[in-house]
């Protein structure tokens, strides 16, 4: 299995309708595949300017690391160093919730989408739904 456009914009979709049911500001939504290459992306009418390039960010740090965001924002804490080093030679990070990895049912990775526009555990909140709802598996990065 592969990350599709049309699972991608699925996911879109699905994340943008949680979104809206759950009353959360304007979000811009990035989906990466395993390269980092930009598969499909969207952001909200009422959206501030950066919400594309903060999506990616977030995004590419869980495609760069093989893990979400939310676990990237623990190895900040735990390993400073670590960290600011690989800023260093990885362009793009945001590390705090909303990058999820987007997984097959057997565990393989497909890419991730990065969610930025409300509350970091609310974008991750939304990928997170917009994945299940395409009938994949998220990885925020919490284990």
């Amino acid at each position: 299995m592969s990350l599709t456009l049309t699972i991608a914009q699925t996911i879109i979709t699905k994340t943008l309708d949680h979104a809206k049911q759950s009353n959360f500001k304007a979000l811009g939504v990035v989906i990466l595949d395993t390269r980092g290459a930009v598969v499909a992306a969207a952001v909200q009418d009422g959206s501030s300017l950066a919400r594309f390039e903060v999506a990616k960010a977030k995004a590419n740090g869980a495609i760069s690391f093989n893990m979400g965001s939310r676990g990237i924002e623990k190895l900040a804490k735990d390993r400073p160093h670590f960290l600011a080093g690989a800023l260093g030679v990885i362009d793009g990070i945001i590390p705090v919730p909303g990058g999820v990895l987007i997984k097959s049912t057997d565990g393989k990775i497909l890419g991730a989408v990065g969610v930025s526009g409300d509350t970091s555990d609310n974008d991750e909140a939304a990928a997170l739904a917009g994945i299940q709802a395409a009938g994949l598996v998220g990885d925020g990065g919490q284990g």
